[in-house]
C-alpha cells in the first residue's frame, strides 16, 4: 500500500510511514525489511527516496543495514537516562524494572599515569586502584566497565565484586556530586564487543567520566562502554 501523498517531501512521508509500521508490530524488532525495489515498490516511491529515508532511520537508530544482506529493525533501547543526571549504572537498571549484576573480571594497584596524575591532582608516588567489570541485566551483559580510584580511598580487604564504587566512596566520606563527562561513539572492538556478546554491527557508547566529590576533588575516573542497542543517552539543552 502506497503513502498519501502531502506537501512534505516524500522522504519524510516515508520515514513517517515506516516508523508507524515498525511501532504498529508490522515490522518487529530485529525483523528484516523487505527489499529495497519491493519496499520502494509497496509505498510507491522512487529507490532513490526510499535510500534517503533509510539513510536517516539509520542515523536515529531506528534500523540497521548490513551491506550485502539487508536492512533490519533495530531493537529498542532498554535503558534510556538524561545525560545530564549523575546516575549510576546500577540505578539504571533497576529502572528498567532489571536485576542489575557484576562480573568481576580483575583489580590492580598500579602506580599513576601522568594522565593520572594530572586528573587525580596526585603524586607520581600514589597508587591507583584499576577495577574491571562487566554489568549485566537479568544476567545479560550490557556495559564494560574501567573505574580508576586512588587507592587511600578504599579500605584494605575490599574485594570490588559487588559494591557500588558511589556507595563504598561515600561510606569513605567521598560523596560524588557531579562528574564531567565525554562521550565518544565507538564502532566494533575487538576486546569488549565479544565479552558484551555483541553482533558485528552493534555500536558501543564510549562515556570517559571524571567524578568529584562534595569538595570538588576528583576521586573517581571511569571509561564505561555501553551497547549502543541497549541504552539510549538525551540531554535537555536550554536556550541561553
Amino acid at each position: 500500500m502506497s503513502i498519501k501523498s502531502d506537501n512534505r517531501h516524500l522522504y519524510l512521508q516515508v520515514i513517517d510511514r515506516l516508523k508507524g509500521d515498525i511501532e504498529k508490530g508490522f515490522y518487529k524488532e530485529r525483523e528484516k525489511l523487505p527489499s529495497e525495489f519491493d519496499l520502494a515498490k509497496q509505498l510507491g516511491v522512487s529507490r532513490a527516496t526510499l535510500r534517503e529515508a533509510l539513510r536517516i532511520l539509520e542515523e536515529e537508530n531506528v534500523v540497521i543495514r548490513r551491506h550485502g544482506v539487508g536492512t533490519f529493525v533495530n531493537a529498542k533501547p532498554l535503558f534510556t537516562s538524561g545525560i545530564e543526571q549523575l546516575n549510576s549504572v546500577t540505578n539504571m537498571i533497576i529502572q528498567a524494572g532489571k536485576v542489575p549484576g557484576t562480573i568481576f573480571l580483575s583489580s590492580s594497584v598500579q602506580g599513576p599515569t601522568e594522565e593520572d596524575v594530572r586528573r587525580f591532582q596526585c603524586s607520581i608516588d600514589d597508587e591507583i586502584t584499576v577495577v574491571e567489570r562487566v554489568r549485566t541485566a537479568d544476567g545479560e551483559p550490557v556495559v564494560y566497565c574501567i573505574d580508576k580510584i586512588p587507592s587511600q580511598y578504599i579500605p584494605q580487604g575490599y574485594s570490588h565484586r559487588g559494591e557500588s564504587l558511589f556507595d563504598l566512596l561515600e561510606k569513605e566520606g567521598k560523596y560524588i556530586s557531579y562528574a564531567v563527562v565525554h562521550i565518544e561513539p565507538l564502532g566494533y572492538h575487538e576486546k569488549i564487543s565479544p565479552i558484551l556478546e555483541c553482533e558485528p554491527e552493534t555500536a558501543l557508547l564510549l562515556l570517559k567520566q571524571m567524578h568529584y566529590d562534595q569538595n570538588d576533588h576528583p576521586v573517581l575516573f571511569s571509561l564505561n562502554y555501553f551497547r549502543a542497542d541497549k541504552f539510549s543517552f538525551h540531554v535537555l539543552r536550554k536556550r541561553v
